[in-house]
C-alpha cells in the first residue's frame, strides 16, 4: 500500500501526531483531517490539513481523493444522547463511506480493548460496531486496539503522578485487583505504519509488554516519582466523587462513570500477547523528573489519542 498518499486523522493530536511522523520518516506523502489549527505547525508545512466537513459529504470525499490508505484516530469522549449512537460514531461511518467512495484502498484503525456489542458501555460498544462497518465496508483493514496510551504528552499515567506528587493519600478504586496494560505511543505508531504497508485484515491488540494491577501501578509511578503518599483502597463511588471534585477544581473531568467501569472492569488489558516493545516502568524512571508535575487536561469531546 505505499502508492498514493498517507492520510491520519487528528494529526495534530497525541497519537495522530505520532502517526504522522512515523510515515514521514518512512518517505510517504502524508495528509490529515483535522479540526484543530495549531499557532505553529508542527510539520513545518511537510503535512496538508483538511477539516473533517462532516456535514458535508462532497467535501469529505473530495479531502481523500488520491489517498491509498487511512488512518482514524478519530473518535470523542462522550455521548451526549444515552442509548443513542453518538456523534462520534455517526461521524465514524461518515468518515468510512467517504473513503471508499473516494478510492481508498486501506484503513488502519485505532480502536479499544475489548470492545462488544452487547457492553453496556456506551464507548465500548460504539467501537465493536465500528470494527463490524470496517469489516463490510469492502475496504483492507487492521484494527488496532489500545488501552492506555503513555508517552510525552499522555493523560492518565501524568495525572496519577500529579495526584501522587500532591496528595497524602492516594486512593484507588475497590481493591484496585483490575488489570491494566499500557503501551507506549510510538509502538502504536509504528504498529500503524506498518499495517498501511500490508495488505490484509487483522485485527491486533495494541498492548505493551508490562500487564498490571491497577493497585501495582499506581504504586510503580509513586516509586518512579520518589512520592510517599499513602495508597490505600477506596470504595469506588466515593473515589469516583474525589475525582469529580478534583476535576471540577481542575476545570476538567477527570473520569467519567463510563471510563471508572471500563477500568474497574478489567477491560483495559487482555491475554493476548504483548504488540509492544517499550517498558512503561522504564520509560518512567526516564521521565521522573517531568512526570506529573502539571496536569493534563482530558479533551472533553475529541480524543485525539
Amino acid at each position: 500500500m505505499s502508492d498514493g498518499m498517507h492520510a491520519v486523522t487528528g494529526a495534530y493530536g497525541f497519537s495522530g501526531s505520532y502517526i504522522a511522523r512515523q510515515l514521514l520518516d518512512r518517505g510517504r506523502e502524508v495528509i490529515t483531517l483535522t479540526n484543530k489549527s495549531p499557532a505553529e505547525d508542527p510539520f513545518a508545512g511537510r503535512v496538508a490539513a483538511h477539516p473533517f466537513n462532516f456535514d458535508d459529504p462532497a467535501r469529505l470525499e473530495e479531502s481523500l481523493e488520491g489517498v491509498a490508505v487511512l488512518y482514524n484516530t478519530y473518535w470523542m469522549r462522550f455521548n451526549e444522547v444515552v442509548g443513542e449512537h453518538s456523534e462520534a460514531y455517526r461521524n465514524s461511518i461518515k468518515l468510512l463511506e467517504a473513503a471508499r467512495r473516494a478510492g481508498v484502498k486501506r484503513i488502519v484503525h485505532i480502536s479499544i480493548t475489548n470492545p462488544s456489542k452487547d457492553s453496556p458501555i456506551d464507548y465500548f460498544r460504539e467501537k465493536a460496531e465500528l470494527e463490524e462497518a470496517i469489516a463490510t465496508l469492502g475496504l483492507s483493514y487492521t484494527i488496532l486496539r489500545p488501552a492506555v496510551i503513555f508517552g510525552p504528552g499522555s493523560i492518565l499515567i501524568n495525572n496519577i503522578a500529579w495526584a501522587l506528587r500532591r496528595l497524602p493519600v492516594f486512593g484507588y478504586f475497590g481493591k484496585g485487583d483490575y488489570g491494566i496494560q499500557p503501551v507506549h505511543v510510538e509502538d502504536l505508531a509504528e504498529l500503524a505504519a506498518t499495517a498501511g504497508e500490508e495488505d490484509d485484515n487483522r485485527i491486533i491488540d495494541a498492548v505493551g509488554p508490562e500487564k498490571y494491577l491497577y493497585k501495582d501501578l499506581v504504586k510503580e509511578v509513586a516509586a518512579a516519582i520518589g512520592s510517599h503518599a499513602l495508597i490505600l483502597p477506596a470504595p469506588k463511588l466515593a473515589g469516583y466523587l474525589i475525582g469529580v471534585l478534583i476535576g471540577k477544581c481542575m476545570g476538567d473531568v477527570l473520569m467519567t462513570r463510563d471510563e471508572l467501569e471500563a477500568l474497574t472492569g478489567g477491560l483495559l488489558a487482555v491475554d493476548s500477547p504483548p504488540s509492544g516493545k517499550i517498558r512503561l516502568s522504564e520509560w518512567m524512571r526516564a521521565n521522573a523528573d517531568g512526570l506529573g508535575r502539571e496536569y493534563a487536561k482530558m479533551p472533553k469531546r475529541h480524543q485525539k489519542k
